[in-house]
């Protein structure tokens, strides 16, 4: 397990976090939030927003394959929302060997492209901004190589810094009325292909389409896992016997992706699920 940088006790109320969140970017002299369209990320940026102005807060997105198009869109219109200057960076994680080859420190590649990539950006344009991320309390029981790169790359973690865990902030986003104060962790598309079989556009491109389907087909929370030729889908516990009811429609879509099998997971939908053997060897 990765160690990350120190925080206080958690914050217990939506006071004392308000209160906490106020005086960290009281200190911050301008923000260039590393933004994701997470709910973590969204609060982020829409408090520098709110505490810093237009002027001395922006949110960063990479642009990249792994980032789903409707994730992408969500989050543009996020920021015009809430009348937060967005920046799109075009990161080339995929034409990095180190990540392609998918091993368990893939996301420390990734991380590691964002950070440098913006870092650039900022020097280029003189700015001083603090480069933040969404990291929170709860990121610290995870497997987060991404922290690693934010350490080195002196990335800022205002939810973690400030004690903030998941729960306290859905509701300190459901109050200030940020549509993503309920939205599903969504990590990238590349987190659905196992350590160890390479990340391919092509793989990317079947894993957006297959969860874009069982989106519409009304199984909003969903993971299409890509194992080869095979896929492993996953739904809530709750949902997989209406899922059955729709096989043949899911059979033929995955065959036209070109998966030549597929597997229900009989456990139901669980974000990280790749991730358990790592956080438990770690443990």
């Amino acid at each position: 397990m990765l160690s990350a940088p120190p925080s206080p006790a958690p914050a217990s109320s939506l006071d004392e976090a308000t209160r906490r969140l106020d005086a960290w970017f009281a200190e911050c002299p301008a923000t260039a939030v590393a933004f994701s369209g997470g709910v973590d990320s969204a609060l982020v940026a829409y408090w520098a927003r709110r505490a810093l102005g237009r002027d001395r807060a922006t949110a960063w997105m990479a642009n990249s394959p792994s980032l789903k198009r409707s994730d992408l869109a969500l989050a543009r219109t996020f920021c015009v929302t809430h009348d937060i200057a967005l920046r799109e960076l075009a990161t080339g994680e995929l034409e990095n060997p180190a990540y392609a080859s998918n091993l368990i420190d893939r996301c420390y590649h990734c991380k590691n492209t964002l950070y440098t990539d913006l870092a650039h950006a900022l020097a280029a344009a003189g700015s001083t901004a603090w480069i933040c991320s969404g990291a929170n309390l709860d990121d610290r029981g995870d497997y987060r190589p991404g922290l690693r790169a934010a350490a080195e790359a002196r990335v800022r973690h205002p939810l973690l810094e400030c004690g903030l865990g998941k729960q306290l902030i859905r509701e300190l986003a459901r109050a200030h009325g940020l549509a993503v104060w309920d939205k599903p962790a969504t990590p990238c598309l590349s987190s659905r292909i196992p350590y160890g079989q390479p990340v391919t556009r092509e793989k990317l491109s079947q894993i957006e389409a297959a969860e874009a389907w069982l989106h519409a087909a009304g199984f909003p929370i969903n993971r299409v896992r890509h194992f080869g030729e095979r896929a492993v889908i996953e739904v809530p516990a709750s949902e997989i016997a209406r899922l059955e009811t729709v096989r043949n429609e899911l059979d033929a879509q995955l065959t036209a992706l070109g998966f030549a099998a597929f597997h229900i997971d009989p456990d139901g939908f669980a974000s990280g699920k790749l991730n358990r053997g790592l956080v438990s060897a770690a443990a």
